[in-house]
């Protein structure tokens, strides 16, 4: 970023807390405007929101929606360039995960996985695109190994994942040469919030982990990171940021 240059921007979706928060706190820590989309976790979003701006006043917007609204991608572009006067970086990091035991799938369940984890993800990159074009951005997805290889249970999750690991390289080329499309998979990096697993399990998953430890949320911070400002020659890749895990099957 040149000296008396605006600074760039980019939305993050799923900002509140965990690896979104991460990556937040990482771009601005890094010179960039956030807008800090969340959908119920107001009260952190808020506490980051503050915490933000307190090291630089003016930086940061705070964005409430549900994504599984079919109007919530555009008014989220539409507000943050309203707000910022440009866009250079999409974030699509927000995602919806439970299990959907094949047999008790429902529609439903079937439907909120897709929305979070590929159709709002499209539609926000569509409506972001002319933006990204004028200002040469670039976008990142948050995918999952899960995306690439199954996990028992979570049919309809990895199908999602699956989608947005192809809606990466489709957009890689749809947008070429003035945007840039990538994407970040992470392995084991945070527990679920919602479903426990014992730590037997976690065991088991670490010991299948080349490296043997579990990552952390900066770790796929500095890849996002990495992504939108210095991987100039790189699009339609996925970044496996999993600790050589996809490698052990």
């Amino acid at each position: 970023m040149e000296a008396g240059s605006p600074p760039p921007v980019a939305l993050v979706t799923g900002a509140a807390k965990r690896i979104g928060a991460a990556i937040a706190r990482h771009l601005h820590a890094h010179g960039y405007a956030i807008a800090l989309h969340y959908r119920g976790s107001e009260a952190e979003a808020t506490a980051l929101r503050d915490e933000l701006e307190a090291n630089r006043p003016g930086s940061t917007l705070l964005l409430q929606a549900d994504l599984a609204q079919p109007e919530a991608p555009a008014t989220l572009v539409a507000r943050t360039v309203d707000h910022f006067g440009r866009l250079d970086g999409l974030v699509n990091n927000a995602s919806t995960f439970f299990p959907t035991p094949f047999g008790d799938t429902t529609p439903a369940q079937w439907q909120a996985l897709f929305d979070t984890n590929a159709r709002a993800p499209f539609f926000l990159a569509q409506a972001a695109a002319p933006h990204l074009r004028a200002s040469r951005g670039a976008i990142v997805n948050i995918t999952d190994i899960y995306g690439e290889r199954p996990l028992r249970d979570h049919a309809a999750y990895c199908m999602g994942k699956a989608a947005l690991v192809m809606m990466t390289k489709s957009l890689a080329l749809e947008l070429a040469p003035d945007v840039r499309v990538n994407a970040v998979a992470p392995g084991a990096i945070l527990w679920p919030e919602h479903e426990t697993i014992d730590t037997a399990r976690q065991a088991a998953i670490i010991a299948r982990t080349p490296l043997a430890r579990t990552g952390t949320p900066e770790d796929i911070a500095e890849a996002v990171h990495w992504l939108l400002a210095s991987a100039r020659f790189t699009s339609g890749e996925v970044l496996h940021v999993d600790g050589g895990r996809l490698l052990v099957g």
